[in-house]
């Protein structure tokens, strides 16, 4: 489909096979300022629309390279059914490290890293934030700011701009947001002593954090998902210890973790979403390579199968369902700080109706 000329910074808007639509915002730069919204289609359009301002990138800290390609897990045996990705028109904006969410039939792929380091001013620059959608509400959290650290801040975007929440009780970054019974938990990460303890959690309706205990595997950029009141954590890496194959889940009633089958392909750099049929997918990563593993946690029997490989290998990606369809965008085909703007659909709706 033909792409119209567009200004610089002017929005892209298009709709999703299958009903959904994909807004890419923000992107990497060292400084702030407006943003702009790319949304993906049966084919890229561009349409005027502007919504607000987002969180970006700015440098990058510490590299997102893994350490081991270690696949020391059994692998999954194959997912039943006929589930079959679709290759999507590409984003106009290729990226990494991005966050991503759902809102209704709207996903977002908010900020992250450009390969030419530049893009559309923010008002703050941060990479590798994270985000989640409650009540029809997108939520932007943490990341590392372009001056160094680990950022406190939070936002919510309403009415076309992204306003102000109170402060994260501890500044997180390259962790894993869930939306979870109207809730926000914030999993896994770095804070400013290293790899995270505590989880956050916020309460929109009481405009409140608190803490929780946070997954047994303390991990980075590891991948994260709601379903069945329960918060999941699957993947990671950590410094000097390589990747992981943890799967763990949280229940917020009992305020316990228990451990699940471990994850069947060690990585970390992945990103992850739970289908409304029942599946915690996770999807890509990074080591000394990147990954085309799709693996599907069925949260109904309690184990881990495989679907189709990713018809395009990367990390750093949004990964996000709507409904049963599961959306890869983004990410980067290459370890290290590469951009891609590939998008790619999957529907797990023939593993259960």
């Amino acid at each position: 489909m033909k792409i119209a000329p567009r200004r610089p910074g002017a929005p892209v808007a298009a709709r999703l096979p299958g009903g959904a639509r994909c807004g890419v915002i923000g992107a990497c730069r060292r400084g702030g300022g407006p943003a702009i919204v790319d949304a993906v289609a049966a084919g890229w359009t561009a349409a005027a629309r502007r919504l607000a301002l987002a969180l970006a990138a700015a440098v990058l800290l510490g590299g997102c390279t893994g350490g081991r390609d270690a696949r020391t897990s059994p692998a999954a045996p194959e997912a039943p059914g006929k589930a079959a990705w679709r290759r999507l028109a590409p984003a106009p904006s290729e990226r990494t490290e991005v966050a991503a969410t759902a809102v209704g039939t709207l996903v977002y792929v908010v900020g992250g890293f450009r390969d030419d380091g530049t893009g559309p001013d923010l008002p703050v620059a941060v990479n590798h934030a994270m985000a989640a959608t409650i009540g029809g509400t997108a939520y932007l959290v943490g990341g590392y700011p372009a001056g160094g650290g680990v950022s406190r801040r939070a936002f919510r975007l309403e009415e076309g701009r992204w306003l102000a929440l109170p402060d994260l009780p501890e500044a997180r970054a390259a962790g894993t947001a869930v939306a979870l019974d109207g809730r926000l938990y914030v999993a896994g990460g770095v804070a400013p002593g290293g790899l995270a303890g505590a989880m956050l959690v916020y309460d929109p309706t009481a405009r409140r954090w608190s803490t929780a205990p946070g997954p047994p595997t303390r991990r980075e950029h590891l991948g994260g998902a709601g379903y069945g009141g329960r918060v999941y954590t699957v993947g990671g890496r950590a410094r000097g210890r390589g990747d992981f194959t943890a799967a763990e889940a949280f229940n917020p009633g009992t305020g316990q973790w228990v451990r699940l089958p471990d994850l069947p392909t060690r990585r970390g750099g992945l990103a992850a979403a739970a289908t409304g049929n029942g599946f915690v997918v996770a999807v890509g990563g990074e080591a000394t390579t990147t990954f085309e593993e799709a693996e599907t946690f069925d949260a109904r029997v309690g184990a881990w199968s495989s679907l189709p490989p990713l018809p395009t290998p990367r990390h750093g990606l949004g990964v996000v369902a709507v409904g049963t369809v599961l959306y890869a965008l983004a990410g980067g085909p290459r370890p290290g700080l590469h951009v891609s703007g590939a998008a790619e659909a999957i529907d797990l709706a023939p593993l259960r109706p």
